[in-house]
């Protein structure tokens, strides 16, 4: 990796922009147990960045400082060059932060593109009046919307689904479908939690190819934990590891293989 303050090459020519996001001394406490321990590191623009670590190592519950969730009780997130103050998930989502989640979270009655559509809330900015009587301002928003969501379909690959009730769907098809809703608010940071969790392995080589498609095509810095190993060092630019909530690795897919305090929490053995 060939880098300087603000920016970094890729090992296949890429160039890496400045932080996005920093994470300066983090440490979250539930009662008295620390979840994250005085944890640092940034996401730059335009890089894939995973966080992995053994089942409890603080993953999830960083992720969810990041989106808004959990507030740490020491440390300060940086957005965009500004530190950010405690929000809610929602005032996240409006300055440019979408997620997916390990468990799906799709209305599983409403069909593929209603799904998709709700992702383009935070744009939404007609009254009540207007949407009432779908007229005007609300109609030309509702076609801009939707133009874009048809972006989104036709980019995923799922054109013949797209009426369908997201319940009927495989599970694949159900992450596949979370995705293009977080794509839909067009992020400037995209959050994915556990992508692959429970697909076979012709899904999870298609997920792999539309989150490398969404990085190279629409630009999106993305931060992603997961569980396969496989799939994490083939996509993600740069790795941080967690373990019992302490940060123990963090570099590059090789630097991070080749690191003994990571080998070591994933073999479960003790190096002296």
């Amino acid at each position: 990796m060939n880098a300087t303050a603000d920016t970094y090459v890729t090992e296949d020519g890429r160039t890496i922009g400045g932080p996005v996001m920093e994470m300066k001394n983090i440490t979250l406490r539930f009662g008295g147990v620390t979840a994250i321990s005085d944890i640092s590191f940034d996401i730059r623009e335009g890089e894939i960045r995973a966080i992995i670590g053994p089942n409890g190592a603080g993953k999830s519950s960083m992720l969810n400082v990041i989106n808004g969730f959990y507030h740490p009780q020491e440390g300060e997130i940086w957005f965009r060059g500004e530190k950010r103050k405690p929000m809610k998930p929602y005032q996240i989502a409006q300055q440019g932060i979408a997620r997916t989640f390990q468990n799906i979270a799709l209305f599983k009655g409403m069909s593929t593109l209603d799904n998709i559509m709700t992702g383009r809330f935070t744009h939404m900015k007609t009254n009540m009046f207007w949407q009432s009587i779908w007229k005007g301002p609300a109609e030309r928003e509702e076609y801009e919307n939707r133009e874009i969501v048809e972006h989104v379909i036709d980019f995923l690959e799922i054109q013949s689904i797209r009426k369908t009730p997201v319940g009927r769907l495989p599970y694949g098809l159900q992450k596949r479908v979370e995705l293009g809703r977080a794509l839909a608010a067009q992020p400037k940071l995209l959050l994915l939690d556990e992508p692959m969790a429970g697909m076979n392995v012709e899904e999870k080589e298609d997920m792999s190819r539309f989150i490398l498609d969404v990085n190279d095509e629409f630009g999106t810095t993305i931060a992603l934990i997961e569980h396969d190993m496989g799939v994490v060092m083939d996509i993600s630019d740069r790795v941080v590891v967690l373990d019992y909530g302490k940060k123990i690795g963090d570099g590059t897919p090789d630097e991070v293989r080749n690191n003994q305090d990571v080998i070591d929490a994933y073999l479960g053995v003790a190096h002296d």
